[in-house]
């Protein structure tokens, strides 16, 4: 705790502040030159009444009378003594109850108080800070960020422009330094020159001014950016960007890649060197009504099956799972495998209906563009006519008419997809699509992490966070590469062999049954082995990639905290 006289000298540390501090003294001083003055004239006036008193008493006297409190104790008998015991009154009114207060509160109280809440705001950072990761901008990424930096010990800081948003984030627990994004000196207050990342939300033009600005500081630190149009990514690659991320573009792919076409093919979502991660919808191939044990996948094909989504829930592979219609491998293997997978299971499409996209905007644009990749047909539902971007595959109305769904090709269409911004909508939308045709496959966007429990309630079979995505990108470009996020809340991770376990094999350590995370591959001396045996002894320097949830990650570096970076 700091004391008293440390809290006023550092707020006397400001000119400001010590020009009000000075302002405050010298009232006190006037105040009480004025009760010394009253004690004097009241000794004089008590002798002529021939009632000495002493000065000690003249001084209680006045202060009670220009405190208002007025005993009664000592009293004046003379018509001057009690014009002078009203001047002395009305004194006191004035100076003690009038602007005393107003002049403590303005010049003392106020200012310091100001400097406490700048205190919890601080415009410039330690000069020992390193390795920190520098925000501009408070938003759904970024919060979804913070999460996965805490998680990770890295330290950061949102850079605030106004005071009043540095209290309200201070409040919610997230570290922020005041400043001017455009103004050098506050990421050199930040410490930018000693920085791991700078990582800007912002828009294209603000996300510019910053690359260019921390640039000019310094020339080797990672400058990360998003951007919704195209046509900025050069420019802000020319502004000194060393990663551009398109996030409306990326969350297209993914959505579309979720899309059952029909063709049971494994798409990739993932990507180790040449460890492959591919999700394989199963819907009308000889895989239905198997277990994981009776499919042989690992025998005949040579990829693992690590996990299945069922209905948007994430489970380990088990043997005994059984695959429906609805369920979507998750697969590891190398290219040949994945390629020998696709040709041995592969459906000609087989849907004469378009795949509905619900919402015109980036992202269901970019859906559309990845669909038509696919060779797949498609619909863009959208009600504003100024969003139209290709009229031949858009359908100009609202969602949420029967009439409008029906002539996109709701009751015939394989699967719907929700891309609108508002998660409030595609909960709505979802519930209303599911109550239309509770046998479509359902692919629906958030853009806040916390309403993908929502979603997937509302009957959703796969959802996917706008933040968690944008997060994970730039976690992976900070961590470079040793974390992937495969699909919402399931990742890839890269670490080296614990101490622990050393020397073990890969079923000696049980890392899958006290972790919940599967090893996929282990890095042996340079060589990636894809899918190895139980048997294999993990040795000091090699690496291992699991694959689990968020909740089985977490577990793994609660277990070895060591190989957190």
């Amino acid at each position: 705790m700091k004391t008293l006289a440390t809290q006023v000298a550092l707020f006397l540390k400001n000119r400001p502040d010590r020009r009000n501090f000075k302002i405050l003294l010298k009232f006190l001083l006037v105040l009480i030159g004025l009760m010394f003055v009253f004690s004097f004239i009241f000794q004089f006036l008590m002798e002529n009444e021939g009632q000495p008193y002493s000065f000690i008493t003249g001084m209680y006297w006045t202060l009670t009378v220009m405190s208002t409190l007025g005993f009664g104790d000592i009293t004046f008998e003379s018509d001057a003594g009690r014009i002078f015991s009203m001047l002395v009154l009305l004194s006191g009114m004035l100076f003690l109850l009038v602007l005393f207060p107003f002049t403590f509160i303005n010049f003392f109280y106020s200012p310091w108080m100001k400097a406490q809440e700048q205190a919890r705001v601080p415009r410039e950072l330690p000069e020992d800070t390193k390795d920190h990761v520098l925000l501009t901008r408070f938003g759904p990424v970024t919060e979804a960020l913070i999460k996965k930096l805490k998680r990770y010990n890295y330290k950061y800081w949102v850079i605030v422009s106004t005071l009043a948003e540095g209290l309200e984030l201070r409040e919610m627990g997230i570290k922020v330094l005041l400043g001017d994004l455009g103004d050098p000196e506050t990421y050199r207050k930040g410490r930018v020159k000693t920085a791991a990342l700078v990582a800007s939300t912002e828009s294209d033009v603000l996300n510019t001014n910053v690359a260019f600005t921390v640039r000019g500081i310094n020339k080797d630190v990672p400058i990360i950016a998003t951007c919704s149009a195209s046509a900025s990514l050069d420019i802000l690659s020319l502004a000194g960007c060393n990663n551009v991320l398109q996030l409306g573009e990326d969350m297209g792919k993914i959505l579309s890649r979720r899309a059952n076409g029909g063709d049971a093919n494994a798409h990739l979502i993932g990507r180790f060197g040449e460890l492959i991660i591919a999700e394989a919808s199963v819907t009308g191939c000889s895989l239905v009504n198997k277990t994981l044990r009776e499919t042989q996948l690992r025998q005949n094909i040579g990829v693992s099956v690590v996990g299945v989504w069922e209905r948007g829930k994430f489970m380990p592979a088990n043997p005994d799972i059984m695959i429906n219609d609805s369920t979507v491998l998750v697969l590891a293997g190398s290219p040949r495998q994945i390629d020998k997978y696709n040709k041995t299971y592969q459906l000609k499409y087989n849907h004469s209906a378009p795949i509905i996209i619900l919402g015109g905007g980036r992202v269901g644009r970019a859906t559309g563009r990845a669909l038509a990749a696919r060779n797949l047909d498609y619909r863009i539902v959208e009600k504003d006519p100024e969003r139209v971007k290709n009229m031949a595959k858009t359908i100009v109305g609202d969602a949420a008419d029967l009439e409008i769904l029906k002539e996109a090709g709701i009751m015939d269409s394989p699967c719907v997809i929700i891309t609108t911004h508002d998660d409030d909508v595609n909960v709505y939308l979802t519930i209303y699509c599911r109550s239309l045709r509770p046998d479509i496959q359902i692919i629906t966007r958030t853009t806040l992490e916390r309403n993908l429990a929502s979603i997937h309630r509302a009957g959703a079979d796969f959802v996917m966070s706008y933040a968690s995505m944008g997060a994970n990108a730039i976690l992976n470009l900070l961590r470079r590469n040793d974390v992937l996020m495969v699909a919402e809340g399931l990742d890839l991770i890269r670490v080296k062999v614990p101490e622990e376990l050393i020397g073990d094999s890969i079923s000696e350590s049980e890392i899958r049954k006290d972790t919940g995370c599967t090893i996929i591959a282990v890095k042996k001396e340079g060589e990636m082995m894809i899918n190895p045996e139980p048997d294999l002894q993990l040795d000091k320097d090699d690496e291992i990639i699991l694959i689990g949830t968020v909740e089985a990650e977490n577990e793994f570096f609660r277990l070895y905290p060591s190989e957190k970076k």
